[in-house]
């Protein structure tokens, strides 16, 4: 993470991806078959797909697999390969990879976050370089937590799983340590004046933003200050929907907050 905001605290990311992970098994296993190969709320994506991809996310941290992400140019177009392979596995193929790669990633990272190897930094395509631990607890809390409870739950009209403060500021972590990276590589107009984002409810906080990333708030000033529930960051932060359309309240320089915030593209 930048050395703008405060390091991970990595027992929270670990104890909640152990709670992510078991929220997901205890949604899939309650799915009937039609369920599992229904589309998700990902493009082009079934159920069955969306699990297949964390599975093998999940894997890509202790297999060489994991060098094609790090230097991939475009995440995104890199996660549809293992998609593609895996798309004519059975269901149980695809749910003993992600038990099995969930659960050696889960041991990785309780071994590296005792270890210097926490703060080394390592890149992850377009999102930067973030420290060891991060990378692999936030990358796998976040991508459960918005796969299962933005692109799959919704999708199934099944209700959506709860979640909790620890979980919560895990996803949120990741979030802003990406939204860093991104600011940083690509400068709004403007943003040299700050805006102060507060994401409220569980897990939340506030972070000051400006042309060279995130930054906790400290004495000064801001040009703008965008209020929002930390709950629905995952949705319209990943531009699953436009922040116009949530529960998104701007004041200030409402213009800066807004070309601030129609570059918010967490993935």
């Amino acid at each position: 993470m930048s050395k703008r905001l405060p390091p991970a605290d990595l027992p929270n990311m670990a104890a909640a991806l152990r709670a992510e992970r078991a929220e997901m098994l205890d949604f899939t296993r309650g799915l009937t078959d039609d369920e599992w190969t229904a589309p998700s709320a990902a493009a082009g994506w079934r159920i069955a797909d969306v699990v297949a991809h964390i599975g093998a996310t999940a894997r890509s941290f202790y297999t060489p697999a994991g060098l094609r992400t790090s230097f991939a140019a475009n995440l995104e177009q890199v996660n549809e390969g293992p998609v593609d392979r895996r798309r004519n596995w059975s269901r149980a193929q695809v749910m003993a990879e992600y038990q099995r790669a969930g659960r050696r990633a889960t041991t990785l990272l309780n071994v590296v976050r005792r270890t210097p190897a926490a703060r080394v930094r390592a890149q992850m395509a377009e999102l930067g370089r973030h420290p060891l631990g991060l990378m692999i607890g936030g990358a796998l809390v976040f991508d459960h937590h918005t796969h299962l409870r933005h692109d799959m739950a919704p999708a199934l009209g099944r209700p959506v799983p709860p979640t909790d403060a620890d979980r919560m500021r895990a996803v949120l972590t990741w979030m802003i340590a990406v939204l860093n990276n991104q600011v940083a590589k690509a400068p709004v107009a403007g943003l040299d004046a700050r805006v102060a984002l507060t994401l409220t409810g569980p897990g939340g906080g506030t972070w000051w933003i400006d042309e060279a990333g995130a930054l906790p708030p400290s004495d000064g000033k801001v040009a703008a200050h965008i209020t929002a529930p930390a709950l629905t960051f995952p949705d319209w932060g990943t531009q699953r929907s436009s922040w116009r359309d949530s529960d998104v309240t701007v004041t200030g320089d409402t213009e800066l907050a807004a070309r601030f915030l129609d570059t918010v593209n967490v993935i």
